[in-house]
């Protein structure tokens, strides 16, 4: 059933009806009531994605992502994503992911424009967060998946206290005696990456030692740089004895290429990756690993915070900050 015969039956204009419907204040109450009457007479059943345009606001949360392949196999990533649509529908919302292969910044003024998403949740934070002083600029509600310490204004985020997980993995080696210590890592642009290698670094001088820069690797966010890294770093001179890698993409990466090369874990080489290697995991080997909560988890309270904003909630009321812990497993040992 359309508007059109709504307005037809009562004698209005399709503007009026319309109105009515969604309860502008300038209707006469004896025409919305009219026009409700009528509406429920004949089962008429708005378009949600129409009646979104009409007033400016959609009906669903956007998040940009650029996806690459390796993306499509990141367990972690679609799990998050999977409880974050299913709370959302509940709330009859919609995710929508939006790829892009360029320019982040043009995805998201698209996205604005075309009205269809009332907030965004923002992944992989950077130091400097030009995606999120957009959104601060448009005043559209967002929560960043992580921390922008270039943004001065409060916003909402979920994050991990990534120092701290990437102290305890070090501390961890430190403790086995290990002296080479590497760091493989995502990117220094990345915030989880900065506050991870912070820590990596704070363990190390608390230990009496310092970053040696041939063991230095922070390219690596997928597993083909993670295999690439790994392979660089055993073919040194004096290769690492222990070595902590800081996303768990990279890390599959950086595990396959340490056992391609003959290395046993936890003897010939440490290893602790961040998040470890997922679900889907066919290494035999236990990897120590830092854990965060659930991905499923995180998706749920995403939404929940999104939804929260979207409902008015101030956004310093809604900062998230979880404790990760180190799960031991058979990938780390005593230094030789």
């Amino acid at each position: 059933m359309s508007l059109k015969k709504i307005a037809t039956e009562l004698g209005l204009s399709l503007t009026t009806v319309s109105r009515a419907l969604n309860g502008y204040p300038e209707v006469a109450q004896a025409t919305r009531a009219a026009v409700l009457a009528a509406a429920a007479r004949l089962h008429y059943q708005p378009d949600p994605g129409a009646r979104g345009l009409a007033l400016g606001r959609g009906d669903a949360v956007g998040l940009v992502f650029p996806i690459t392949p390796g993306d499509l196999g990141d367990v972690l990533f679609l799990t998050v994503a999977a409880a974050l649509s299913e709370r959302l529908e509940e709330a009859a919302m919609d995710l929508l992911i939006v790829s892009t292969a360029g320019d982040e910044l043009a995805a998201y003024q698209r996205a604005i424009r075309g009205r269809r998403i009332r907030a965004f949740v923002v992944p992989r934070t950077r130091v400097h967060d030009a995606r999120l002083a957009l959104l601060q600029q448009q005043g559209v509600p967002f929560v960043a998946y992580g921390r922008s310490p270039g943004l001065a204004t409060d916003y909402a985020w979920l994050d991990f206290d990534n120092e701290r997980g990437a102290r305890l993995a070090t501390r961890r080696l430190t403790g086995l005696g290990h002296r080479r210590i590497a760091y493989l890592g995502a990117p220094a642009e990345y915030n989880f990456a900065a506050l991870r290698f912070d820590g990596f670094c704070a363990e190390l001088a608390a230990a009496g030692l310092a970053p040696s820069p041939p063991l230095l690797l922070r390219q690596a966010l997928d597993r083909r740089s993670g295999y690439a890294a790994m392979q660089q770093l055993l073919a040194l001179p004096q290769p690492p004895t222990a070595v902590l890698v800081d996303n768990h993409l990279a890390g599959v990466g950086a595990v396959h290429a340490a056992l391609h090369q003959g290395r046993s874990l936890g003897r010939d080489l440490s290893l602790i990756v961040y998040d470890g290697l997922g679900t889907d995991s066919v290494i035999r080997t236990a990897i120590t690993a830092v854990q965060q909560p659930g991905p499923a988890q995180i998706g749920r309270v995403l939404a929940e915070l999104t939804l929260a904003r979207l409902e008015g909630a101030p956004p310093a009321t809604l900062q998230r900050l979880h404790q990760p812990v180190l799960v031991p497993g058979d990938s780390d040992g005593p230094a030789a």
